[in-house]
């Protein structure tokens, strides 16, 4: 019986953790064969205090974090684009994500969309305000879009508004004094009426908090939360479904529930 294929596109190392860790668990528990593509090395990063990793070390040691992570998730392969960590502001180096071209970022995401031939696409939503996780995600609608091999379902990793609020709530006693608090003014998040697709995966919920723990050169963002708060991150998974584009219907049973495996094809070939 044929395997469906996942392809999680992500712009740096701990992204697919982080992010998509219970999205790529539950790919692992329904026998999913999974395939995460990340942008660049994460070497504008701040390694986590403590953790000894200088600023020159930073890129090699989050490549081995992910690869490990990936492996612990039961990722079947890891793709590294090769760009540069773009930072979260300052003008960034000519090779960085976000000064290449959105087109040439899409090419390259396209020709492994092409040798992967996914059934399933998720990349970030980018509600975080990250330049590089817009412009990957940018780059994978436009890869699809381009693509003669027909994804069938494209999904957007969310965090949903209202889950930030509470995340800013708690953080504001901890941290007053940062930007990053104004969650409504900041446009932060997803507008939980977008979010199409709720995927429990509380089942999973010790082995992301693993794979979270191997990405050890930076601070997790749920360190410092409360157990209920951790468990509404990590428990669940939150998507917006884009293709196909009939968003606020209830969604799919299940993001890989009812692929048609072999009616999914390259617009060239029957093959699936």
């Amino acid at each position: 019986m044929k395997a469906a294929r996942l392809l999680v596109v992500v712009a740096h190392p701990d992204d697919e953790t982080f992010g998509c860790g219970s999205l790529l668990l539950e790919a692992l528990a329904h026998g999913v064969d999974s395939t995460v593509v990340c942008a660049t090395r994460g070497e504008a990063g701040e390694p986590a205090p403590g953790s000894g990793v200088t600023r020159e070390e930073l890129g090699g040691v989050r490549e081995r974090e992910l690869r490990q992570a990936a492996d612990l998730m039961g990722v079947g392969h890891v793709e590294l684009l090769g760009f540069r960590d773009s930072g979260m502001d300052g003008e960034p180096s000519t090779d960085a994500l976000v000064s290449t071209p959105v087109e040439a970022v899409a090419r390259e995401v396209g020709g492994l969309i092409q040798r992967v031939r996914p059934h399933v696409v998720v990349t970030l939503d980018a509600s975080d305000g990250h330049r590089d996780h817009a412009h990957i995600r940018d780059a994978t609608l436009r890869a699809v879009e381009g693509s003669s091999w027909a994804v069938a379902r494209v999904y957007l990793q969310c965090l949903p508004r209202s889950l930030l609020r509470r995340w800013a709530e708690h953080m504001h006693v901890l941290q007053p004094d940062s930007p990053y608090l104004d969650v409504d003014g900041a446009g932060l998040g997803t507008p939980d009426a977008l979010v199409t697709d709720i995927v429990d995966a509380t089942s999973h919920l010790e082995k992301r908090r693993a794979a979270i723990a191997i990405h050890a050169s930076q601070t997790s963002p749920y360190g410092q939360l409360p157990p209920d708060l951790e468990e509404a991150f990590l428990a669940t998974n939150y998507l917006r479904r884009v293709i196909p584009p009939d968003a606020n219907d209830g969604g799919t049973p299940g993001i890989f529930a009812g692929l048609e495996l072999g009616g999914v094809h390259d617009c060239g070939s029957s093959s699936s």
